[in-house]
């Protein structure tokens, strides 16, 4: 019959072990409380803007994030009433930034903005530009109407803020029903562009800032006058989950800095 171990015997291993235990956690307590702390995950902040703004809204957004290092901001760009349709179907978004009234008033109308947050906070204008290197020498919108004329650009009035504009702009001045038979729409006021200055279209109705991004590709014939003025408005929606940080975003966009980033890009004080 084996011989039987004292209590105290038999306790002192369970004890060495508590001890080595106890050893080794307080040992990697320190070391944990040596290395540097991991920073917290920054907060997206997403906002869907009008094509038109892509390039502005870029910088607005670096500058927005070198002030507020715990945000980072995700650009969405597109048409604005797709934009619109997107939040309206439940697409995530903060800030929803529109070429025109119209798309936010859907979007108001819809209840997917926070009431009161709505405000204006740039203007544009509309322009006809050719290809730069184009030999038709367009001096006005009316010449559109030359047999030599094919092709030209503007956005779908339906969904885009800058083929509404130009469809007002060419009904006052009676000529949308023959220059829309040579019209190729565009999903967005960015693919106008591009379609004049690859050269796929004789012409095309585009914003200022636009003609502005691409310097030597295209030239402007003539500033169009527009029925109504072309403003931009902004609003936090009614489903972001930040609406504070969305409204913080939104008061620096209409701030000193941010306007003058937005005029750096050739926008109008609102």
């Amino acid at each position: 019959m084996p011989a039987r171990r004292s209590p105290a015997i038999a306790a002192a291993p369970i004890r060495a072990r508590s001890r080595l235990s106890g050893a080794f956690v307080g040992a990697a307590l320190a070391m944990l409380a040596i290395l540097p702390a991991r920073p917290a995950a920054a907060a997206e902040l997403v906002v869907s803007a009008a094509a038109s703004l892509t390039n502005a809204f870029r910088a607005v957004a670096t500058a927005y994030e070198q002030a507020h290092p715990g945000t980072k901001l995700v650009l969405n760009f597109g048409a604005s009433d797709v934009l619109m349709q997107q939040i309206v179907q439940g697409a995530p978004a903060d800030v929803f930034a529109s070429a025109d009234q119209q798309a936010m008033d859907k979007a108001q109308a819809e209840h997917v903005i926070v009431p009161g947050s709505r405000r204006d906070f740039a203007a544009n204008a509309l322009v006809l530009v050719e290809p730069a290197d184009s030999t038709l020498k367009l001096a006005s919108p009316r010449d559109l109407l030359r047999d030599d004329v094919r092709r030209v650009a503007y956005g779908n009035p339906a969904s885009v803020p800058v083929g509404r504009y130009t469809r007002d702009a060419l009904e006052d001045a009676r000529l949308w029903q023959a220059v829309s038979t040579k019209g190729v729409p565009a999903q967005n006021a960015r693919q106008a562009l591009d379609y004049v200055a690859r050269g796929e279209v004789d012409a095309g109705f585009v914003f200022a800032t636009d003609a502005a991004v691409t310097p030597g590709r295209v030239r402007v014939v003539a500033h169009v006058p527009t029925r109504t003025a072309v403003t931009y408005p902004i609003a936090v929606t009614a489903r972001s989950r930040q609406k504070d940080e969305a409204a913080r975003f939104v008061d620096f966009v209409l701030s000193s800095e941010g306007q003058a980033l937005l005029a750096r890009h050739g926008f109008r004080p609102r």
